[in-house]
């Protein structure tokens, strides 16, 4: 099994950008969480992918078709603005969990909506960085249960 995770906006900065909000740990981090947990749980390879551009993202969803297994996607501030997310994810039709390092829905109301979450099979939020082990986690069971 291959995932893909893919970071948008601003994730890069982490343990710099608000670390009230997203924490300390830094992005190397968050690719070294995702590597382990993603062999823990039995991905034979998982590809972390950050990008600001909107457009980068959308191509990064639609070359996972045929190479991946499935997506993790903290599409951060493009979460509530993507519809070109949204409708890539439909058309790859990968199984996708939505991930988000702080708990989003106890934050500002324009958080509370999300495009990607439509094309997804599961949201994880609030548990910061250990968020993505849990979403590879789900992703790893959906993708053991419809073999």
């Amino acid at each position: 099994m291959k995932a893909l995770v893919i970071n948008g906006p601003n994730l890069n900065m982490l343990g710099q950008r608000e670390p009230d909000i997203y924490g300390r740990r830094t992005y190397d981090d968050l690719v070294e969480i995702c590597h382990e947990a993603g062999a823990r749980v039995g991905f034979d390879e998982v590809v972390v992918f950050q990008s600001n551009h909107e457009g980068d993202i959308v191509d990064a969803i639609q070359n996972a078709w045929g190479t991946f297994d499935g997506i993790v996607i903290n599409p951060a501030a493009y979460t509530h603005t993507s519809v070109a997310i949204l409708d890539a994810l439909k058309a790859v039709g990968l199984p996708a969990i939505e991930v988000h390092i702080s708990a989003v829905e106890q934050r500002e109301e324009f958080r509370q909506v999300s495009y990607a979450r439509m094309a997804c099979l599961a949201t994880i939020t609030g548990e910061g960085l250990d968020g993505y082990a849990h979403a590879l986690d789900v992703l790893a069971k959906h993708l053991k249960d419809a073999k």
